[in-house]
């Protein structure tokens, strides 16, 4: 929890930077975070140099120069009121904004910055980071932008989807990470399972890549659903991409085990979400899993499991927490 001894940001037209390094799950969780604070968000990418990149978010002198020269103009006034950072580069950043403001600017960070979260005014980080503090908010998964409304967007963007005969079977393909490879073995028992429930349920399936999906696996999993009715997403040269949509239709999902993003949005759609994961999994990813499980919102591949789940829907609650506290 935080404390109440923080100040509140004053004024009517408050101002909030989002700060990433670009990469999209960090971009898509800190974007959220403004969104559900209903906060106008400019959307920064800063990337670091060296020596700094190697060392964010610890500060060295002249924390200016931390961004290259090509982007240092945007570290100008007028300052935000408060600024949202999300992933190591930008932790750097939102721990020098308070100094560079002259204490205006109100800095939240997303993700364990691995450092005492004391340097912000708040600090988000899921449960399985094991993080605590007394400023320090602990959602089970990672935070989106996932509610009822968006996926009646994503309905309405790919109503095209909704036409495939049912159930509607999403599937989406991550990549492989430490203790969670996603081999020829792996793949092999997905590509099985796949044929089994299809040959048993009918249906459609809606494969789903993304960028960090090798493209032998998803050329193997899209081999082996060939005359199936679905799609068969890899990349914009297939169109745009469906991932709202097939949120949106599914009636089911399996998610490959790798993504605490992936697995957390899955879970929020109130569909039945299903793995294939290894006996082993990386310590944090394994206690992500066993909160998921326990709170029925993930299941082994084989396992039967409700047709509908309570969804997992955490950032409305992480950003009014922060407007109580913060005074937004």
């Amino acid at each position: 929890m935080l404390e109440n001894d923080t100040k509140p940001v004053s004024g009517t037209a408050q101002r909030c930077w989002v700060l990433t390094d670009g990469a999209a799950g960090n971009e898509r969780q800190a974007l959220a975070l403004a969104q559900a604070l209903e906060l106008p968000a400019r959307n920064l990418v800063l990337p670091l140099r060296p020596p700094w990149s190697w060392l964010a978010p610890r500060r060295l002198p002249g924390g200016r120069l931390a961004v290259d020269a090509g982007h240092r103009h945007h570290l100008a006034p007028p300052w935000p009121d408060l600024a949202i950072g999300c992933g190591r580069a930008a932790a750097l950043l939102t721990r020098l904004l308070p100094d560079l403001s002259g204490g205006t600017t109100r800095c939240v960070q997303i993700l364990d910055p691995r450092i005492d979260p004391k340097h912000w005014d708040a600090v988000i980080a899921p449960q399985h980071d094991g993080l605590t503090g007394p400023n320090v908010l602990n959602p089970l998964g990672s935070l989106n932008p996932i509610d009822d409304a968006w996926l009646a967007s994503g309905r309405e963007a790919f109503a095209h989807l909704g036409e495939l005969p049912g159930p509607r079977l999403g599937v989406l393909l991550g990549g492989p990470r430490r203790g969670a490879p996603l081999d020829e073995a792996w793949t092999n028992r997905l590509v099985a399972h796949l044929r089994a429930r299809r040959q048993r349920d009918g249906g459609s399936v809606l494969l789903l890549a993304s960028r960090r999906t090798p493209d032998a696996l998803f050329e193997r999993v899209r081999d082996a659903l060939e005359g199936v009715p679905g799609l068969q997403w890899r990349n914009v040269a297939d169109g745009p991409n469906p991932y709202p949509g097939v949120l949106g239709w599914a009636d089911r999902l399996i998610v490959t085990p790798d993504s605490v993003n992936m697995l957390s949005e899955a879970a929020a759609t109130g569909a039945p979400v299903h793995t294939l994961a290894p006996e082993t999994l990386p310590p944090k990813l394994a206690r992500f899993h066993a909160a998921l499980r326990q709170r029925g919102l993930l299941h082994d591949l084989e396992d039967e499991a409700p047709t509908t789940t309570a969804p997992l829907r955490e950032t409305a609650a992480i950003a009014a927490e922060l407007r109580r506290r913060l005074g937004l």
